[in-house]
């Protein structure tokens, strides 16, 4: 049986030239890129190249890129040395939105504990945040204020336009999490006008375990961790060359198509979306506003009208060999309604009977037809018993 992988959004294959970019630097050019010796210098200067390709590829200057080992350290590293960067000057609350990612919504409860008050913002329906809520936060003048570029359960992007004059202006430092946006949508921190932002290879079609924390010039952040100097003092441990190497080929390859490969993952979300929601009763779009990641699709079945078990598609799926993931997510053993619909107004019941489809560049009209079909049948049946 020939499989459908509808999961890209969870993490994408490694491309062949992203893996033989990285293979020199795990046999041949293997040194140490802080050793002084030739071994080390062909490491460093590679390692300089990749950052400064990565740099480019969000407007960003080299020395603005600290390479991390995904975008949860990325996020945790944003919210945890701007706590401890910032001079207090009265103001130690934070700000984030009730749909960001768990690394971002643990990391600021966690400094919630060491005496920052946290404001946690409602969204609308569409996924998006609040901007009322947002404008009474920033009147208590916060330190901090996280709000992803992008959902990575639905998809919604922030429509960040002037909401980063607002944040400066109240005198609060902006960090976004973009890690389910690059090569999907154009990603610029100078456009954005944000201070830190979290990016990560593996959502792009490079190696799992590297990404990287922008942090702009002159904020005053400080390191998490403690060690050698890697990284200009921001983030101890050696290097590793072949991962950022992989990385920046990686977002060459995906900046080269970006714009024609969004609009072919768009129309095969929409056809699928349209078949779904044409073909099964009580199908609930989740974010269907125009301004969304092209690859994402997120549907919820109304409990109202058709009550589901959302593992149980998901189970079903496989079953037929089709790869998606679930609007919930497994939480000590026990099966919990996904944050994100909850926080946008879905019931639990119907948070719970959710799939979450993210289109690659493998998947074609093919698949969305075979998908459609599959959906068809697994709810008829799972509806008769």
């Amino acid at each position: 049986m020939e499989r459908i992988y509808l999961d890209h959004a969870a993490t994408t294959p490694v491309l062949p030239e992203v893996l033989d970019a990285m293979a020199p630097y795990f046999t041949v050019s293997f040194g140490n890129a802080s050793s002084l010796h030739a071994a080390g210098r062909d490491a460093r200067a590679a390692l300089e190249r990749a950052r400064a390709t990565i740099a480019q590829a969000i407007g960003a200057q080299p020395a603005e890129v600290v390479f991390t080992s995904g975008g949860t350290e990325s996020d945790n590293a944003a919210v945890a040395g701007l706590t401890q960067g910032l001079p207090d000057a009265g103001r130690r609350s934070i700000v984030t939105s009730a749909t960001e990612h768990h690394a971002v919504l643990a990391a600021c409860e966690a400094h919630g504990t060491s005496g920052h008050a946290i404001t946690v913002l409602p969204v609308n329906p569409d996924g998006t945040v609040n901007r009322e809520s947002l404008a009474r936060a920033l009147a208590d003048g916060p330190l901090i204020v996280s709000l992803m570029l992008a959902n990575n359960e639905v998809g919604a992007i922030t429509p960040y336009s002037g909401i980063a004059d607002e944040i400066h202006g109240a005198g609060a430092l902006l960090h976004t999490d973009a890690v389910q946006c690059l090569g999907k949508i154009p990603v610029n921190v100078a456009a954005l006008g944000v201070d830190l932002m979290s990016i990560s290879a593996h959502k792009v079609y490079g190696p799992k375990g590297i990404g990287a924390l922008y942090i702009r010039n002159g904020t005053p952040w400080s390191p998490v961790l403690f060690g050698g100097g890697q990284e200009r003092g921001r983030r101890p441990g050696t290097e590793n060359v072949a991962l950022a190497v992989g990385f920046a080929r990686a977002v060459e390859a995906a900046l080269g198509t970006m714009s024609q490969e969004a609009a072919r993952l768009a129309s095969l979300r929409d056809l699928l979306e349209q078949k779904l929601v044409g073909d099964l009763p009580g199908v609930l779009v989740n974010s269907c506003s125009a301004g969304r990641l092209p690859h994402l699709l997120n549907i919820s079945f109304d409990d109202a009208v058709a009550p589901m078990e959302g593992e149980m598609l998901i189970v079903n799926l496989d079953l037929m060999g089709i790869a998606a993931s679930s609007g919930s997510a497994c939480t000590s053993g026990s099966v919990q309604p996904s944050h994100v619909l909850l926080a946008m107004g879905r019931t639990p019941a119907t948070a719970a009977a959710s799939v979450r489809f993210s289109f690659g560049r493998s998947n074609t009209v093919e698949d969305v037809e075979r998908v459609g079909g599959a959906m068809k049948e697994i709810v008829e049946r799972m509806r008769r018993r």
